[in-house]
């Protein structure tokens, strides 16, 4: 997961979502079928492939998948 790219195919492929990169910056509710269930199965995700936990507090902030992509790239995200 080096780009925000590979973070949507990701998305689609582990999630099953069928996002664009359009929609990284749309709001999660806009997101066609999210909803809050994906959020925990994404973060674990995240924390499998990048191998560094992923701080459920800062994550329920972002709004978009974008700033998501963000903040589990971090450096500092526990």
């Amino acid at each position: 997961m080096n780009t925000i790219d590979d973070f949507i195919d990701l998305v689609g492929e582990q999630i099953g979502l069928p996002v664009t990169l359009a929609d990284a910056e749309r709001p999660l509710d806009q997101v066609p079928g999210w909803d809050s269930l994906h959020l925990i199965s994404l973060l674990s995700i995240m924390e499998r492939r990048t191998g560094r936990p992923v701080s459920l507090p800062t994550v329920l902030e972002a709004g978009t998948l974008g700033e998501i992509y963000r903040l589990a790239s971090a450096r500092d995200t526990a």
